[in-house]
């Protein structure tokens, strides 16, 4: 039996969490143990983050959904019923998009949905 060595293995290892770990602070970037250690907080952050994401920009288009609904006389929440009621299936990101991009756009989408408003 020969013995395992490991030595092509471990410094590949190592080299890419130093490889990752550039950029970080003091020691976090220079001592393996240190660069593990904030590798691995990093890589939570990333990806609870991943999720994060999606909510702040769902968030975002509801704000200005709701801000070009405000201009047309109307609120996000019966702009919102009135396109589920109609029938019209389009989602917050291409409603934000068209209210950014294209008011006059936005305004006859409102006017077809709540004549009155």
């Amino acid at each position: 039996m020969s013995r395992v060595k490991r030595g092509v293995t471990a410094r590949r290892r190592r080299k890419k969490v130093m490889k990752r770990a550039e950029g970080y602070y003091a020691m976090g970037s220079r001592a393996f143990i240190h660069a593990k250690e904030k590798n691995d907080r990093g890589m939570v952050f990333s990806y609870r983050d991943r999720k994060v994401k999606k909510r702040a920009f769902r968030l975002l288009w509801i704000q200005r959904i709701n801000a070009a609904a405000r201009l047309n006389g109307t609120t996000y929440s019966k702009l919102i019923n009135a396109l589920l009621t109609k029938g019209i299936d389009m989602d917050r990101k291409v409603l934000a998009d068209l209210a950014v991009s294209d008011a006059a756009g936005f305004t006859a989408l409102v006017r077809q949905v709540i004549p009155a408003a």
